[in-house]
């Protein structure tokens, strides 16, 4: 099998996040900054097998789309054409910020720590791949 590659897109920071080979852990992988992570896509997909792309999608509480999924979609068009071959799904990411800042609270994270933005997106990618991976069993 391949990994899965999740993505909480950002206009600052993307936060990444990977599974195991047989797909059944997943685990942040690392922030980029949002005008890097084509290059990292490319330098990544050289030396693993992605076989889908993550894409969290932004959603109001009613539903409706964020107005940051205006600034996603152009990225997925990209995506898709950067990688014609590998698929790409989107997930609700709602709250996943919050849960994210919750983790790094029950982990222990001291006050300094927690105010890694970097961090808070990476794990927001870990918490979007575990969502997918949760619903597809």
């Amino acid at each position: 099998m391949a990994r899965i590659l999740a993505i909480d897109y950002g206009k600052k920071r993307i936060g990444i996040a990977i599974t195991d080979e047989l797909q059944l852990i997943a685990s942040g992988l690392i922030t980029v900054p949002t005008n890097e992570v084509f290059e990292f896509l490319k330098e990544y997909t050289k030396n693993e097998h992605v076989e889908l792309f993550l894409v969290g999608e932004p959603k109001q509480m009613d539903s409706s789309a964020s107005e940051s999924e205006a600034l996603i979609i152009p990225f997925i068009k990209e995506l898709k054409k950067m990688f014609p071959v590998i698929p790409i799904e989107r997930v609700d990411e709602r709250f996943t910020s919050k849960m994210a800042f919750q983790t790094m609270i029950d982990s222990g994270l001291k006050k300094k720590q927690r105010q890694n933005k970097a961090l808070i997106d990476e794990i927001s990618a870990t918490i979007i791949l575990q969502t997918y991976l949760t619903r597809k069993v």
